[in-house]
């Protein structure tokens, strides 16, 4: 059974979402908010979800900010960022502050279902759409300097974390990798934490755009 909260501020949303996810029985919404500060204080009290989604635009504390706490203290907890195409400018953010993965709110069952599925399968998710609109943020500035440069970050990485960096990239999950390059989950969990430090990147999420934009 998958766990999932639900928090976003228009309670018709929420309401939709748990009428939705009731059709899938390998699913169930342990709990519902309306604002980030509500979906943190939930937490505290040992709630763990294996799955959040999380809207944007909620009062107190917004989507993105309260990503970025709950990763910082429950990184195990996915979380899957519900947008809108109007909210470019958070959706670069919410990979960096370690969002898993969006949809588009206007998604229906099967690709709700499957987003929650493949999130808590350690899996990369993410709409094509917006994942168009991610690595031209990456590029925006300078397209060439930009590849150029990140293409020389890869340079501080060993032979094996760039085996494990480029089969993130091709969307595998961890229990992919460890079959690919024969690894137990611990040591490709170890390989990822050096990526990221060595990379400055955020999450999972980040480091497949990353390869991508690199033709890997």
């Amino acid at each position: 059974m998958i766990n999932v909260i639900i928090a976003d501020d228009q309670k018709i949303v929420r309401e939709g979402l748990k009428m939705i996810l009731s059709l899938d029985n390998e699913i169930k919404v342990i709990g519902e908010v309306d604002n980030g500060q509500d979906l943190i204080e939930l937490l505290k009290k040992n709630i763990y979800p294996d799955v959040i989604l999380m809207d944007i635009r909620m009062p107190i504390i917004n989507g993105v900010d309260a990503t970025k706490i709950i990763k910082e203290k429950f990184s195990h907890i996915k979380i899957i960022i519900l947008t809108t195409f109007n909210e470019d400018e958070y959706i670069f953010t919410g990979i960096r502050n370690g969002a898993d993965g969006y949809i588009l709110k206007d998604a229906g069952f099967d690709e709700i279902s499957k987003a929650i599925k493949t999130a808590c399968a350690g899996n990369i998710l993410l709409n094509p759409e917006v994942a168009s609109k991610i690595i031209k943020e990456f590029n925006k500035l300078s397209p060439n300097k930009a590849i150029n440069y990140n293409k020389e970050k890869l340079n501080l990485l060993t032979k094996r974390e760039m085996d494990v960096a480029i089969l993130v990239g091709q969307g595998k999950s961890n229990k992919d990798i460890c079959n690919e390059l024969f690894l137990t989950e611990g040591t490709i969990k170890n390989y990822l934490t050096k990526i990221f430090e060595k990379l400055n990147l955020a999450s999972r999420t980040e480091l497949a755009l990353f390869i991508d934009q690199l033709n890997y």
